[in-house]
């Protein structure tokens, strides 16, 4: 696995009252959220890069208000219009 340094200013982790290691945990989780919801990352790999398993991974998406289906609008859009059609065939038959 690669690595990368961030740096960051001296005392952040009093400003945000927590330890080194947890500052790198939620700067990997961030990213790793941030790159699944641009559909950068598929899940398993935004798993990985967040040292998450896939289920806690998905609890974290809901914790951050992050959608775990990422579909473009108008593909959505379009299954949405060929299901209502077809609900509506089934419904007239």
């Amino acid at each position: 696995m690669g690595e990368l340094t961030i740096p960051y200013p001296a005392g952040l982790e009093e400003g945000v009252q927590t330890t080194p290691g947890e500052i790198q945990q939620q700067i990997r989780l961030m990213a790793a959220l941030k790159m699944f919801e641009l559909g950068k990352l598929s899940s398993g790999r935004a798993a990985e890069l967040a040292g998450l398993s896939r289920t806690d991974f998905f609890d974290a998406c809901a914790r951050y208000k992050v959608s775990v289906f990422n579909y473009p609008a108008d593909e959505l859009e379009a299954q949405i219009r060929q299901d209502l059609e077809t609900a509506a065939r089934l419904g007239a038959q």
